[in-house]
């Protein structure tokens, strides 16, 4: 039997790495979530800080992640061995592994929303798309939901079977340069409609007067969403990256990648609400109810808008499939270093989770509609599981794994490996051994309080 090393796929270079985590970052959570957030806490502002953000709080996380996959050649489980068998070694491993095994179920529910809406623009039913109610009507039908769901889900599993460089790489490779080419093409139209430059200025220029705590909280929380950072991605995709390659190069190079989508997807969103609206941010809602209510709404209300409506729905469906492939294959990778299976069966046995659990998702909006976790929809509960407490845990084991029992010096020695440069050396060393643990123990804490109503984000 081959050992790991000797068989672990890998990127074929920088620019095959960069595209797919980046395709890992630009997701749903870019473009339904943090057009919401930057319209409710203080828009210029809140674009101000989570830049700020990026630069030191998400630059640190990815650069450690990617460093860590790169120095042990293992998915977060093996990783984390790589340097102790102690019980919080363990925990810290497994709960990156666990998480996209959560989170990829229910993204291809929303994935396969996207699909149906796109397939009903191309048919020319953008009005029937925007008319009250059939977003709830169609959630709540089961069957059709469940098909839409399935073939998102399969697709996916169909681009991880092919492998990491004919499966994950070559559809980054074409998906990411569409996808930016596209949200260009939105975002002027957007920008250029009557009303619009209203919400420009309110996006792109700061205004102290909107500062608040809770612009700088929900910002970091953005970070997660958007950076893919404590998932368990980056350290499977740092695994595959080649020793040649410049891991801080290719960090700023994702840094600029997804904070320009970020931006661009306020652009887009932000702009055609206030216009839609008449200049009240408080049209844009957050998640699905912007996506599939608000958005068809405005479109509809534009002209061109069925034009428009198909150029977004394949846009929003490219991020959704880039990030999906990401957190399925750290899946996969966790079961074929840890349970020694070949490629074929980790991806079937990943296909059979994430269709069961899926399957829950989509029910919980039809016959499973009165079923609920803590208060929330099934759906909502996995989110709010994976993302507001086990990412902000497994963001802090990884600070600790990197401070307390690795130490900053074996992160140098990887990052310079072959000459490459560690520029911001302090600023990483500052962040992963102080803030980075404090930034995200404030985002678990606040939002378990959020979630128990015990404070309002």
């Amino acid at each position: 039997m081959k050992t790991q090393n000797e068989k672990r796929s890998t990127f074929s270079g920088k620019i095959g790495f960069v595209l797919s985590a980046a395709g890992a970052s630009v997701g749903l959570g870019n473009i339904w979530r943090f057009p919401y957030l930057a319209a409710k806490y203080g828009g210029g502002i809140f674009l101000l800080i989570y830049i700020i953000l990026a630069l030191t709080f998400g630059y640190t996380m990815i650069m450690a992640e990617t460093s860590i996959g790169r120095m042990t050649k293992k998915s977060p489980v093996g990783a984390y061995h790589t340097f102790g068998k102690s019980r919080w070694l363990s925990f810290g491993g497994w709960i990156n592994a666990i998480i996209p095994v959560l989170i990829v179920p229910y993204y291809s529910v929303i994935g396969g929303w996207v699909m149906k809406y796109l397939v009903e623009y191309i048919r020319g039913n953008g009005s029937k798309l925007a008319s009250d109610g059939y977003f709830s009507d169609f959630i709540s039908s089961g069957l059709s939901t469940e098909i839409c769901f399935a073939f998102f889900a399969v697709f996916t599993l169909g681009i991880i079977f092919a492998g990491v460089r004919n499966g994950i790489e070559r559809v980054s490779r074409f998906m990411m340069p569409v996808l930016v080419v596209l949200s260009i093409l939105i975002t002027v139209y957007s920008v250029s409609r009557p009303g619009a430059l209203k919400g420009v200025k309110y996006f792109l220029i700061p205004n102290f007067e909107n500062f608040s705590w809770m612009t700088v909280v929900t910002a970091m929380g953005q970070m997660f969403y958007s950076l893919s950072i404590a998932m368990g991605i980056l350290i499977t995709f740092g695994s595959y990256m080649k020793k040649e390659v410049s891991i801080e190069e290719s960090t700023k190079n994702v840094e600029i990648f997804d904070t320009a989508i970020a931006m661009m997807a306020g652009l887009m969103i932000i702009p055609a609400v206030f216009a839609f609206s008449g200049g009240n941010p408080e049209t844009l809602q957050a998640g699905p109810s912007l996506m599939f209510i608000t958005i068809p709404k405005v479109f509809d209300s534009m002209g061109l808008g069925t034009g428009v409506g198909i150029l977004f729905f394949v846009l929003v469906l490219f991020a959704a499939i880039t990030s999906s492939i990401a957190l399925t294959e750290s899946a996969v990778s966790t079961f074929e270093d840890e349970l020694g299976w070949e490629r074929r069966k980790a991806t079937v046995i990943v296909g059979i989770v994430m269709l069961l659990l899926g399957s829950l998702s989509t029910l919980g909006y039809g016959p499973l509609a009165n079923v609920k976790i803590i208060g929330m929809q099934i759906l909502d509960f996995f989110d709010f599981l994976t993302n507001s407490v086990m990412m902000p845990i497994a963001a802090i084991a990884t600070c600790l794994l990197v401070s307390r029992v690795m130490g900053v010096q074996r992160i140098e020695e990887e990052v310079t490996r072959g000459g490459s440069p560690f520029r911001r050396k302090k600023i990483f060393t500052v962040m992963i051994k102080y803030l980075c643990p404090i930034f995200a123990a404030i985002i678990l804490i606040s939002s378990i309080a959020n979630a128990f109503g015990w404070i309002q984000m």
